[in-house]
């Protein structure tokens, strides 16, 4: 809708500039053509508009009364600055007062709106006037579909209280709220939630009283959950556009101005989620959850999200479980407290359903916990290549699972070994504690192979596997008909022990053969010097005849035998049986 001859050529570009002169220029364009001198200037913010009073009284009452109650007896000036719109809206409104044609949009059907009240531009001063025009707009063309009731609403944010006052937020909202119903149940277009783009403008207020109003008319709450996606994305664009979280660096601290706003506007998305647990994806709520833990949002907002990705576990991936670990740049661990929190609450819901059922959670586990139980073990083989990640975050993520729930510990065991292998500089002790968390009776035959070959493994945990291995070929078992675990860990632990002693004593012995070698090689060298001084060769044997010589009862008699401490009598005595010397 415009004015008469919206198409006249006189129609120009009226764009409003923060100086003085453009403004002049432009009001010289329709009121110096005429004859008569302006008579008095209005100052709208930095512009000023110099006019004539007569054409402004005839269609404002409000500068009307300025001029009538002013002190002064020809006032020459006056002050516009509070005027809703600008300067922008002032220089609409005065030139409907001069009847010069220009285009009502749904851009600006709401500041004109305002500014004709406050003009007080109303059918009191004259029969048709701005006030009427703009509400004839807004009635028959701008709040007729949804995109014109959003862009209105859009610069009412703008023109606050005025916009309240005259009820075009209300009507703006209540318009979007039908056409948003409707167009979720009985869509007009593609794609089908076209209209969430069209909201995502919005400021957070204004969304807020549109999906208030949809929860009134009964919305569905995927309906709602769509819109508020769509407005996260947009309205958190660098934050939760990008899943992967690859390649995005920040300069701004967290402190700063953009990322207070961020953070007060993520709360306030969050206060609109509706009551079902799984009205999202659980990829989008990741990335809110990550989103807060980087804007250091309020405890509450990180508690719902981890509250509701618990509720929906079964369906994450481990790409989702890594959104939540990592910082925006992907070299660096978050905090893991929330991946912890998140399992946790939904094992403990899944044990708490288990019982209200009236089963048994170490028997049987459910089909969703041991999906989430494979995510977990996965999720860990990828973290664990992180030289941050400590023993305690790590087996503090892996025990939240209940054993029970993994039929087998393979993809644990995967996990474990690269971890080993990421941090070379373990000891024996610590490398035990990362293969805490493990159980090697679950392992299938290929991983037990693959453990007793790896050297990365502590000595316990490769005797396990060995042992087991044999243990299945006495009893004659396969994987499908196992030996007593039970009596099979005993059996274990026992064995251990006594190869922990057979290593001990192992390696006493290469200590003894070690010293023996040091004893020969110390003789050699004695020998090789004596040789090379010219003096005989001393035997073993000789050495001991001399040693014994000195204890010899005849050497000083008639007996003596100390000349023949060389020579060794080899032939062989005769047997006397019952001889008494």
């Amino acid at each position: 809708m415009s004015t008469p001859s919206s198409s006249n050529p006189r129609r120009r570009s009226l764009t409003m500039e923060r100086t003085v002169s453009p403004a002049m220029q432009r009001t010289g364009q329709w009121v110096f053509s005429q004859d008569i001198p302006t008579d008095i200037v209005v100052d709208v913010g930095e512009a000023s508009f110099s006019l004539h009073k007569f054409m402004l009284v005839a269609k404002s009452n409000y500068v009307r009364k300025l001029i009538l109650e002013s002190k002064e007896s020809d006032l020459g000036r006056i002050d516009l600055s509070n005027i809703p719109g600008g300067a922008e809206a002032f220089e609409k409104a005065a030139k409907f007062c001069y009847g010069v044609n220009f285009e009502i949009t749904v851009h600006n059907v709401a500041s004109l709106r305002c500014a004709a009240e406050y003009l007080q531009m109303t059918d009191k001063s004259c029969e048709n006037n701005l006030a009427s025009r703009t509400e004839d707009f807004l009635c028959q063309v701008a709040l007729t579909n949804l995109s014109g009731a959003v862009i209105v609403l859009k610069t009412c944010e703008d023109l606050l209280p005025m916009a309240l006052d005259l009820n075009i937020v209300q009507r703006s909202v209540d318009v979007i709220s039908a056409k948003a119903c409707n167009e979720a149940t009985f869509p007009s277009r593609t794609p089908p939630n076209w209209w969430t783009d069209e909201l995502s403008i919005l400021d957070v207020a204004s969304f807020q009283k549109v999906i208030t109003a949809m929860r009134l008319r009964g919305a569905k709450s995927l309906t709602i959950s769509s819109a508020i996606i769509t407005y996260a994305e947009k309205s958190l664009r660098d934050l939760v556009r990008d899943h992967s979280g690859n390649g995005i660096k920040f300069s701004d601290p967290a402190n700063s101005e953009l990322r207070i706003q961020q953070r007060e506007l993520l709360e306030s998305i969050i206060a609109l989620f509706p009551s079902e647990k799984a009205a999202f994806p659980v990829h989008f709520l990741c990335s809110l959850l990550r989103c807060a833990i980087y804007l250091k949002a309020s405890t509450i907002c990180k508690n719902e999200l981890e509250k509701r990705i618990s509720a929906i576990l079964e369906h994450v991936t481990v790409d989702d479980l890594l959104v939540l670990s990592f910082t925006y740049d992907g070299e660096s661990l978050f905090d893991l407290e929330s991946v912890r929190k998140v399992i946790s609450g939904f094992v403990a819901r899944e044990k708490s359903v288990d019982v209200f059922n009236g089963g048994n959670f170490r028997e049987a586990c459910s089909a969703s916990m041991q999906r989430v139980a494979r995510t977990v073990d996965s999720y860990l083989g990828e973290i664990a290549t992180y030289a941050a990640l400590s023993i305690s975050k790590f087996n503090g993520i892996a025990n939240l699972v209940p054993k029970e729930a993994r039929r087998n510990d393979d993809d644990l065991y995967r996990a474990i070994d690269i971890y080993l292998k990421s941090h070379p500089n373990l000891d024996e002790i610590e490398r035990e504690k990362v293969c805490s968390s493990m159980d090697p009776l679950k392992l299938s035959y290929d991983a037990r192979v693959h453990a007793s070959q790896n050297k990365r493994l502590p000595v316990q945990m490769v005797l396990h596997a060995l042992y087991y291995d044999q243990l299945k070929l006495r009893s004659g078992a396969n994987d499908s008909g196992l030996p007593d675990a039970v009596a099979t860990r005993g059996q274990l632990q026992a064995d251990v022990s006594l190869a922990k002693e057979n290593e001990a004593l192992k390696s006493e012995l290469m200590k003894m053969k070690m010293y023996i070698s040091d004893i020969q090689k110390n003789k050699a060298t004695t020998s090789k010097t004596s040789t090379s001084t010219g003096m005989p060769k001393k035997t073993f044997f000789s050495s001991m005849s001399k040693t014994l010589g000195k204890f010899n009862p005849f050497k000083h008699g008639s007996k003596d035998t100390s000349h023949l401490e060389d020579e060794v009598d080899l032939t062989k005595p005769r047997r006397r049986r019952f001889s008494i010397s």
